[in-house]
């Protein structure tokens, strides 16, 4: 068992801290709003003043750390463009919920009340970008309120996955329960395979107090609730019951993403036809906001933002 004085020197906590100090300094602030009578608690990332003339921008984060770990290298430049809205999902970071919905819909029905609180104006629109199971929840916003969403960015994000594609062997853990023991790691050595997978340069000889430290802070709440969000993912999923989105679409996967396929790339863009463009970053994995963060940005950019 850690020591008091050992988890006060935690390298993640003093990470997360600048996190929270940078997008801070960038023009946002943490703000925290219920829903459901209280049952749902919604933290987000809200600009510190709203500006009608910007367009709305939401990023959704993947698993992992909270959102504020994967959006950290973007918000900068991006608050200069948009009026930019980044949430914790259910069970990440600083929202949770006691209702017993796991379903990427209902993360999607929350965070757009959210952001109906968030924006208060009823006439607003935004674009929306989800990173990996951030693009479930992003491509579920565009099919369920077509009204709101103008243009979606889906990135390394299963969402044409079956749930007969594990038998199949498209994606290489065997089963649910692998998939789960992996991305909720509770090891160091889960850990170090989850980043095997994730990156095609993964890290090297990270030590073990280091991992340990990052499943102590990221890692040990909500893990049984955070298991049935992949169990609600998976189960049951079939391509012919995924909606056509009608937005304009950008779709960026990393060419050797193991935990979603480049197969399942193609297999989107098929989907959507002529009302989405794919783009495959090289030499990168699944973590593309960790190892290409210049390129995808720059995609981002000449997706999103319309010249003047």
């Amino acid at each position: 068992m850690a020591s008091k004085s050992s988890r006060c020197l935690s390298f993640t906590a003093s990470r997360d801290w600048c996190f929270r100090l940078s997008f801070t300094f960038t023009g946002l602030k943490s703000s925290t709003i219920t829903l459901h009578q209280g049952a749902t608690i919604i933290h987000c990332w809200i600009p510190k003043t709203h500006k009608p003339h910007k367009p709305n921008l939401l990023l959704i984060h993947g698993f992992g750390a909270n959102a504020m770990w994967q959006y950290n290298d973007f918000i900068s430049p991006l608050v200069s463009k948009f009026n930019v809205y980044v949430p914790d999902l259910l069970f990440f970071g600083g929202s949770h919920t006691t209702r017993p919905e796991r379903t990427e819909q209902f993360q999607a029905e929350c965070l757009m009340e959210a952001m109906d609180q968030f924006v208060n104006n009823n006439n607003y629109k935004m674009q929306v970008m989800g990173l990996s199971y951030g693009g479930f929840v992003g491509y579920s916003m565009a099919a369920q309120f077509p009204e709101k969403v103008e243009k979606v960015i889906i990135a390394c994000s299963g969402v044409c996955l079956e749930e007969s594609d594990m038998e199949k062997g498209l994606v290489r853990v065997k089963s649910i329960q692998d998939a789960t023991s992996i991305l909720l790691a509770q090891t160091p050595d889960k850990l170090r395979e989850l980043m095997r997978m994730a990156f095609y340069n993964p890290p090297k000889n990270v030590p073990s107090c280091f991992l340990s430290d990052f499943i102590h802070v990221m890692n040990t709440e909500h893990v049984q609730e955070r298991g049935e969000l992949i169990e609600a993912l998976h189960k049951g999923r079939k391509l012919s019951h995924l909606p056509k989105i009608t937005q304009p679409t950008l779709i960026i996967w990393g060419e050797h993403d193991q935990i979603f396929p480049l197969e399942l790339a193609h297999r989107l863009k098929r989907h959507l036809g002529e009302n989405a463009q794919l783009v495959i970053l090289k030499d990168c994995g699944h973590a593309i906001n960790a190892e290409k963060p210049k390129e995808l940005y720059k995609h981002i950019k000449s997706f999103l933002v319309v010249p003047k």
